[in-house]
């Protein structure tokens, strides 16, 4: 009799987590959806690696864990610096 792997634990349907999420990123910028998407990503990646039986709380855990890092990685990288402030002095509309 074939085992029944729980939908949570495979590998690719977190990579497609992962693709739909950078998807949204893409419609809707501001490098949140893109924290969540290298999450889902990472957690893929882990039971590529890994297929250990992991229960849901714990790949949750991880996710979260694993998002929070890499959402915070982004913004140290994209960031305006302590003090900057973006300033626009010619309009598009002008002309």
């Amino acid at each position: 009799m074939a085992e029944i792997i729980p939908l949570w634990a495979l590998w690719w349907v977190w990579m497609a987590a992962a693709l739909l999420l950078a998807m949204v990123e893409i419609v809707l910028p501001g490098f949140l959806f893109l924290g969540f998407a290298i999450g889902a990503a990472l957690v893929g990646l882990i039971l590529i690696a890994a297929p250990l039986p992991f229960g849901l709380p714990v790949l949750l855990a991880l996710f979260a864990a694993l998002s929070l890092i890499a959402w915070a990685v982004l913004r140290r990288l994209f960031s305006f610096r302590h003090g900057q402030v973006r300033r626009v002095h010619d309009d598009v509309n002008d002309g």
